[in-house]
C-alpha cells in the first residue's frame, strides 16, 4: 500500500515484507521487544510493572536517540494482528497493570485493528508525539492512556536534530487530539492511571530555551488538574555525536533552572527524575528478543 499515515507523508509502497520509506519497515507489525517494564513513571509502571510492547523502526530517528539499536533497524519479530494480541494477553497474564506500545504509530493500522476488541487493562500509546491527526483519529476510543513526547517548541531544534521541521505544530496538533479523545487524567485508588495524557520532556543538554518553551506552550493549553507533565534528565549520550553537548548529561543547574520555570509558570503537576536516572539500565536490553517473557 502506499503509505502516508505518518507526517513524513512518504507515500512509498509498503508491503508485508520489505521495508522503505523513513521508517525502513514494512505494513506488518515488526516488535522488537516486549515485557514487563518498570521504568515509566509511578502510575503507569506501579508495582507490577507496564506491559511494555517496543516496535522496531520509528518516523523520527532524533541522532540522540535512546532505543537507537531497534528504532533504526528491522531487527525483531514480524507478527500478525493475532499474534500482537497474544502479546498483549501474555504480558497481562503476567501482571502487566497496562498494555505499553512503544513507537507504533508507523505500525496504526495492524495496531488498530488489533484493538478492535477491548483489552481488560488500559492501553498506553508511547510516542514521539510526531503524529498525524489520521492516526489519531483510527485510534478513537481504542487508546486511554497517551504518553507522547513534547521533544522541541522551535522548527530549529527540531530540523537541527530529527529533521522534522515542522515537528512543533504538528505535535501541538496532536497532543490537543488526544486530549480531546481522553480528556484529563484519572489515577485510581491503587495509584494507577486508568485514562488521561502525561506529556513527557526530555531535557536536552545545552537546550534550556528548548526546554522552556515547552513548558510555556503546556502553561498556555492546559488548566491544572488536566494532564501531568514529566520532565526527564535521563539523557544519556550513546554514542559519540557531532554536537558536543550531547556528548554529556544533563547538568544539576539544567534541571533545577527547568523545575523552576515549570513552577514560575504554575506547571506544577507531574513528574521530575533524579540524577541517576541518567544511566543506560534505564534502556531494556534489546538483545534478549522481540518476545521476551
Amino acid at each position: 500500500m502506499k503509505c502516508s499515515i505518518c507526517p513524513r507523508r512518504c507515500n512509498v509502497e509498503r508491503n508485508e515484507t520489505e521495508g522503505t520509506g523513513f521508517c525502513g519497515m514494512p505494513s506488518k507489525a515488526v516488535v522488537a521487544y516486549s515485557g514487563l517494564h518498570f521504568y515509566e513513571e509511578p502510575c503507569i509502571s506501579g508495582k507490577n510493572g507496564s506491559g511494555a510492547v517496543f516496535f522496531a523502526g520509528c518516523t523520527l530517528r532524533c541522532v540522540f536517540c535512546q532505543n537507537h539499536t531497534i528504532s533504526r533497524s528491522r531487527g525483531g519479530q514480524t507478527v500478525s494482528v493475532a499474534e500482537l494480541r497474544n502479546v498483549y494477553f501474555d504480558l497481562i497474564t503476567e501482571g502487566a497493570h497496562n498494555i505499553n506500545l512503544v513507537t507504533a504509530s508507523h505500525f496504526a493500522v495492524p495496531v488498530a485493528d488489533s484493538l478492535r476488541e477491548k483489552l481488560p487493562v488500559p492501553v498506553v500509546y508511547n510516542s514521539s508525539g510526531y503524529e498525524s491527526t489520521e492516526i489519531l483519529d483510527m485510534l478513537r476510543g481504542k487508546i486511554q492512556i497517551y504518553l507522547p513526547d513534547m521533544k522541541y517548541s522551535d522548527d530549529g531544534t527540531a530540523i537541527k536534530y530529527s529533521s522534522a521541521p515542522n515537528y512543533f505544530s504538528i505535535a501541538s496538533e496532536a497532543i490537543l487530539r488526544m486530549y480531546d479523545q481522553v480528556g484529563r487524567y484519572i489515577i485510581g485508588a491503587d495509584g494507577i492511571m486508568q485514562s488521561g495524557i502525561i506529556i513527557r520532556h526530555l531535557i536536552i543538554p545545552g537546550e534550556l530555551d528548548n526546554t522552556y518553551g515547552v513548558i510555556d506552550w503546556i502553561s498556555d493549553n492546559f488548566r491544572k488538574g488536566t494532564v501531568k507533565l514529566s520532565l526527564m534528565r535521563q539523557y544519556t549520550p550513546m554514542e559519540t555525536y557531532r554536537y558536543e553537548n550531547l556528548n554529556r548529561r544533563v547538568t544539576d543547574e539544567e534541571y533545577e533552572k527547568a523545575k523552576e520555570y515549570m513552577y514560575l509558570c504554575g506547571v506544577d503537576d507531574g513528574y521530575f527524575q533524579d540524577r541517576d536516572s541518567a544511566v543506560s539500565s534505564y534502556t531494556p536490553d534489546f538483545s534478549k528478543g522481540a518476545v521476551n517473557h
